[in-house]
C-alpha cells in the first residue's frame, strides 16, 4: 500500500537493532496509514516486542528513521509520547489502587485535566464494561479485565497512535472479543493502530500485516493478498490419527507442507487435481483411515507457514 505523506501516520525506514551478538531487528522499513490496525505478526524472538520498543520511544535504535504524526522519534523521542500510547506486554497497573485510581494515576502523568479524566474515563470505562467496577482493586480484576484496565489507562489522553504489545495473551476468549470490539470503535474514531500478536486468528483482524522472521520482515500486505500470494493449493484432511497423516505424507512428490489443526493436517501441494486421488490412495495403501480429502481456504497461520517458515509444523 502506497500512502501520501498526509495519510501517513507512522513511517519507518531502515530499522535495526543489536543486543550484543544478537541482531534483534534487521534493517526494517514500513508505513503505517493513519486510521488503520497494522500487525506485526511472527512467533517469539522475531523481533515484534522490540520494534514497538523503538516505536514507542523507550528503546533507541542502532540505525534508522522513526517519524510518528510528523515527529521524529530519535529527535523528539518525549514530544512524540504525548501523540501516542504504549501498552506493553505487562503494563504497569497498581493492584493496590482501585480501577478510578489507576485512571486517574496515569491522566495526572500525561497531564489530563480533572474535569476531562472524569468524562473520558467514564465513557473508556463503559466500553470496555468495566463500569461497575470502578471501585475494585485492580488486584482483584480477572486477567482480561486488567487487560481492558491497561487499555482504558492508555487511551485517557486521547492519543493519535496506539501501541499494543501482544496485548490479549494469556487472555480468555470473550475477553478477546471484547478487546477487539473496542479496537475497532477506537479505529473508527480515526486512532491509529500498531500491534503485536503471536495470535494467527487475531492476525487476521488486522488491516494489513507485516509477517517477521528472525528480526527481518518477509511480507507486508493485507490478509487477502498475503493468502493470494502463498504457492500451491490447500487440502484438508480429517483422521483420527493426524500425526500418522503428516508422517505419511514426509517427503511425498508434489507435497509442499503440512500443518497439524487438530484432527485435522492442512497439506500444501503444488497441484490439488492430481494430488486429491494420489493421496486417497496413499492411505489407503497405509490403512490410514481418513475423511475425503477437500480443498480449504488458507488461514494466516497457513499463509506464515508457506511465505516465511517453510516445512511441517505441529
Amino acid at each position: 500500500m502506497m500512502a501520501t505523506p498526509a495519510d501517513t501516520a507512522i513511517r519507518v525506514q531502515g530499522l535495526s537493532k543489536s543486543f550484543g551478538s544478537v541482531r534483534a531487528v534487521a534493517s526494517i522499513s514500513f508505513d503505517v496509514v493513519r486510521g488503520e490496525i497494522f500487525g506485526l505478526v511472527g512467533p517469539d524472538g522475531a523481533g515484534k516486542t522490540t520494534t514497538m520498543r523503538m516505536l514507542a520511544a523507550v528503546l533507541q535504535s542502532d540505525e534508522g528513521e522513526i517519524i510518528i504524526d510528523g515527529v521524529n522519534v530519535a529527535a523528539e523521542p518525549e514530544r512524540v509520547k504525548r501523540r501516542l500510547s504504549y501498552m506493553p506486554q505487562r503494563f504497569g497497573l497498581y493492584d493496590d489502587l482501585t480501577v478510578s485510581e489507576n485512571i486517574f494515576f496515569y491522566a495526572e502523568l500525561f497531564g489530563v485535566s480533572r474535569t476531562e479524566r472524569t468524562t473520558r474515563s467514564e465513557t473508556l470505562l463503559n466500553a470496555a464494561g468495566l463500569l461497575s467496577f470502578r471501585r475494585r482493586l485492580a488486584g482483584q480484576l480477572s486477567g482480561g479485565m486488567k487487560q481492558k484496565l491497561g487499555l482504558v489507562c492508555a487511551l485517557i489522553h486521547t492519543p493519535k497512535v496506539l501501541l499494543l504489545d501482544e496485548p490479549t495473551t494469556g487472555v480468555d476468549p470473550v475477553s478477546r472479543r471484547d478487546f477487539w470490539a473496542i479496537l475497532y470503535d477506537l479505529r473508527e474514531s480515526g486512532v491509529t493502530i500498531v500491534l503485536s500478536t503471536a495470535y494467527m486468528d487475531e492476525a487476521e483482524r488486522c488491516s494489513r500485516l507485516a509477517l517477521l522472521h528472525a528480526g527481518s520482515i518477509r511480507y507486508c500486505d493485507t490478509p487477502a493478498r498475503l493468502k493470494e500470494a502463498m504457492p500451491g493449493a490447500l487440502l484438508s484432511v480429517s483422521a483420527a490419527d493426524p500425526r500418522g497423516v503428516r508422517e505419511a505424507l514426509a517427503g511425498k512428490p508434489g507435497v509442499l507442507g503440512t500443518l497439524l489443526m487438530g484432527d485435522r493436517v492442512h497439506v500444501r501441494v503444488d497441484d490439488a487435481g492430481n494430488r486429491i486421488p494420489e493421496l486417497q490412495a496413499l492411505f489407503e495403501q497405509r490403512g490410514i483411515a481418513t475423511a475425503p480429502i477437500e480443498r480449504a481456504e488458507p488461514g494466516i497461520e497457513d499463509v506464515f507457514v508457506a511465505l516465511v517458515g517453510g516445512g511441517s509444523r505441529s
